[in-house]
């Protein structure tokens, strides 16, 4: 994402944008697996995230 994109207005919304960002990246050969520092400077906090795989569910 970059800073031109809409903002998000809804936990649906983060939920689906976050969503085809991984499934990109996924596609393009990106361990998408793992956790990031994601720094945000003073006016905004700061974030750890974790994206660990799932197991599929069945039936």
């Amino acid at each position: 994402m970059t800073d031109g994109d809409s903002s998000v207005s809804s936990e649906r919304e983060l939920h689906t944008r976050l969503q085809a960002l991984l499934h990109r990246a996924h596609t393009s050969g990106i361990d998408v697996e793992g956790a990031w520092e994601c720094r945000n400077g003073a006016e905004h906090p700061d974030w750890d995230v974790v994206v660990t795989e799932m197991e599929k569910k069945t039936g």
